[in-house]
């Protein structure tokens, strides 16, 4: 069994940060030292001197897309793990877009099944719905899956949901939460007819999307699920706000036990807006839009005050090929797993939030949302999901350093202060300065359903 000593370093945790030393034995955290450390526990531990350094929570990023199965030119459990894993994640849930679709119990255990082979993360699965799989939804084991993804506008890899009869089953019958992508199908229809008349000859300006994918369209659509779920009692998590609108229709200061809806933002949403459309065009392409500076202030506020409970990154690689075209051609979705914790502490530093915030929505509250066991905190008898951090170690993100597969990020080029540079899964080292320990996988994880 191994055992480790994390010593003298700043722990961020539960709302607070403090000098301390951590104690790994096996998988799990054994001692949290807020003093002295006795001998016996410094002559047989092997011990990494965190001094100077910061060690938070690994994070849980609850809206991933690896690719696999059927679309692993793009990426793959064992890829993007990696990639994950040096950006201090430790915990993903993978979403049902892939080929095949993962719509039915059986293919989401077929996926369990590539993960536990490849994937250096901790692992879990969202089921898909469509417009028949609803029996299916309703007997899925709630321990099995993180929840249900609904596609309400389509999106990259075609799953739209559009039979109400089929939404108010889900939402009346789900045992686990209902996640889902809001943007109404209509409207981003009739956008796109309109700016199809505005560009007759074609090359649609990639700054088009907002309009295209519009705030309005957002809006409505996120209108109409908060109420479904309101109807009947749904536990829903609202993916990837992208607008000012959208806001207003959360609660805050709710306790995150007792909140039933709630919201997430991905730091694409945070970093970017309408003004780096002319210089990384379809590279910054994602579904739903990145919009205009008051949507990106606002959203930061959001986070802030507590109307948006999480952050994830909704990694979504491409190759770079499928990025060539205008705003109706090229692909939707940004890779950014690698680099979300280090942009966010940096948004931190810049005084919208706080870093215990950070911890708060990339570790804490995706716990609580889909009561994931015993992750997600530094606490005894948890399982040593950590990830170390320099908070001084400027750097600028190259090309070359990028371990996605698709080799790629609109992130290149953008200078970053905090630096993961340890990352245990497990209680195993798995990332140590740049180096990466593939021997030992990821688990599935539990939920305490």
């Amino acid at each position: 069994m191994n055992t480790i000593l994390i010593k003298d370093a700043k722990i961020i945790n539960d709302g607070t940060s403090y000098k301390g030393s951590l104690l790994i034995e096996g998988e799990k955290i054994s001692k949290i030292f807020r003093d002295n450390i006795p001998d016996s526990v410094l002559k047989s531990a092997t011990v990494i001197d965190a001094d100077g350094k910061w060690v938070l929570p690994g994070v849980i990023d609850t809206h991933v897309h690896f690719r696999e199965p059927g679309l692993t030119e793009k990426g793959d459990f064992e890829s993007e793990s990696r990639a994950a894993v040096a950006g201090g994640v430790t915990t993903v849930f993978d979403m049902p877009n892939t080929n095949p679709q993962t719509t039915t119990a059986a293919l989401v255990e077929q996926k369990a099944e590539i993960a536990s082979k490849k994937c250096l993360t901790n692992y879990g699965f969202y089921i898909g719905a469509t417009n028949e799989n609803v029996d299916e939804i309703k007997n899925i084991d709630p321990k099995a899956v993180a929840g249900v993804k609904i596609f309400m506008g389509i999106s990259t890899g075609g799953m739209l949901v559009n039979s109400k009869q089929s939404l108010e089953d889900i939402f009346a019958s789900a045992k686990v939460p209902v996640v889902t992508h809001n943007e109404d199908e209509a409207m981003i229809k009739a956008n796109t007819e309109a700016i199809k008349a505005k560009y007759p000859e074609g090359q649609v300006p990639i700054s088009e999307h907002m309009f295209i994918r519009s705030s309005d369209a957002c809006y409505k659509c996120t209108s109409y699920v908060i109420d479904l779920a309101k109807k009947h009692g749904t536990q829903l998590h609202v993916l990837h706000l992208s607008t000012k609108k959208e806001i207003a229709l959360f609660e805050r200061n709710v306790d995150i036990e007792n909140k039933k809806i709630t919201a997430e933002v991905c730091p694409n949403y945070l970093w970017f807006d309408e003004t780096d459309y002319d210089r990384l065009g379809a590279k910054i392409k994602c579904n739903p839009a990145i919009k205009k500076e008051k949507s990106r202030e606002n959203l930061l506020k959001g986070l802030e005050q507590g109307s948006i409970d999480t952050v994830a990154s909704d990694h979504s690689p491409h190759l770079l090929s499928q990025k060539e075209g205008d705003a109706l051609t090229a692909t939707s979705g940004i890779p950014s797993i690698q680099h979300t914790l280090p942009m966010m502490l940096q948004l931190a530093k810049k005084g919208n939030f706080t870093r215990e915030q950070v911890v708060e929505k990339m570790c804490h509250n995706p716990a609580k949302i889909f009561k994931v066991e015993k992750r997600g905190f530094i606490r005894k008898g948890y399982y040593a999901d950590l990830v170390i951090v320099s908070p001084d170690d400027p750097y600028t993100i190259e090309e070359k350093d990028l371990l996605y597969k698709c080799g790629w990020s609109p992130m290149v080029g953008e200078q970053l202060q905090y630096k993961v540079t340890q990352t245990f899964v497990n209680g195993n080292l798995v990332y140590d300065e740049g180096k990466i320990n593939g021997d030992k996988k990821g688990q599935r994880v539990s939920f305490d359903r």
